[in-house]
């Protein structure tokens, strides 16, 4: 038995086909969904984002909780893409470990 379950009646008797799948049960057919694919992160300018890119602030932003600010031009250590969440970036500024929405930064070319 796989562990996919049907959308329609919820049972898991699915069968897994090349490009899709169907329930034995009672013969929904879906298609694939690609598990695989990731979140697409763009800066301010439209570049796409990619884990391991370096980024730089365009405007100042304080820090919530903190003193702290993060000025314009300051880069960051390569950034990690977040999955879900409304902050798309994990990284490390200014020794600190932050994470940022994509809107206020850009890719280092």
């Amino acid at each position: 038995m796989s562990k996919i379950e049907c959308p329609l009646c919820t049972l898991d008797d699915v069968l897994e086909l090349d490009q899709k799948y169907e329930c034995l049960t009672c013969g929904h057919e879906w298609e694939k969904e690609e598990s695989e694919e990731s979140r697409v992160v763009k800066d301010a300018f439209g570049n796409i984002l990619e884990n391991g890119d370096i980024v730089q602030m365009i405007k100042d932003k304080k820090l919530k909780g903190t003193s702290e600010v993060l000025k314009s031009g300051m880069k960051s250590k390569p950034i990690r893409i977040m999955e879900d969440g409304d902050h798309q970036i994990s990284t490390k500024m200014n020794g600190m470990s932050i994470m940022l929405k994509a809107q206020f930064v850009k890719k280092v070319q």
